[in-house]
């Protein structure tokens, strides 16, 4: 019995270990991000720290997406302070996707996923799809369907968090 002991015991911190540095990995993947758009400017949600951030998940394809991009534009050009990053998911051919957003609107952060931007933001379960990040870098939003100005207005405009 001891014998097996000796031999499991450091499995059980190995694993252990493994599992606190998965969590780990999740709770900051889940939050933090480093992007860069087709500007080339990057977008690292540290570096809003203090600020209101909203991610707009979209695609060229995606009717209610197309019918929000105006609202979001209209929020971004009255809301400067607030940072706003529109994620376009299907961006295979980026030329296409880049015209298409100046035809609609698209007058903010326009980022192109691919594996990387995917394996930081994750997948969104539907499009649209609305992620917002308060001054404190935390979610308190994030919800599949169309945004408005308003709404968006609502969102960003409660209170920040009291810091601990």
């Amino acid at each position: 019995m001891r014998n097996l002991l000796l031999k499991t015991k450091p499995l059980l911190r190995l694993s252990r270990f493994a599992a606190v540095t998965f969590c780990a990995t999740l709770a900051l993947g889940a939050s933090a991000f480093d992007l860069t758009d087709t500007a080339a400017t990057r977008h690292r949600l540290a570096d809003y720290k203090g600020q209101w951030v909203v991610l707009n998940f979209w695609a060229t394809w995606c009717v209610p997406c197309i019918q929000e991009i105006p609202e979001i534009a209209a929020f971004q050009k009255e809301h400067p302070r607030v940072v706003v990053i529109g994620v376009a998911v299907d961006a295979a051919d980026a030329a296409k996707v880049k015209q298409f957003a100046r035809k609609v609107g698209h007058n903010y952060a326009l980022v192109l996923s691919d594996d990387a931007v995917e394996k930081q933001l994750g997948e969104p379960r539907a499009l649209p799809t609305t992620r917002i990040y308060d001054p404190s870098g935390k979610v308190v939003y994030d919800r599949p369907g169309r945004v408005t100005r308003k709404s968006l207005e609502d969102a960003t405009s409660k209170a920040p968090p009291a810091k601990a």
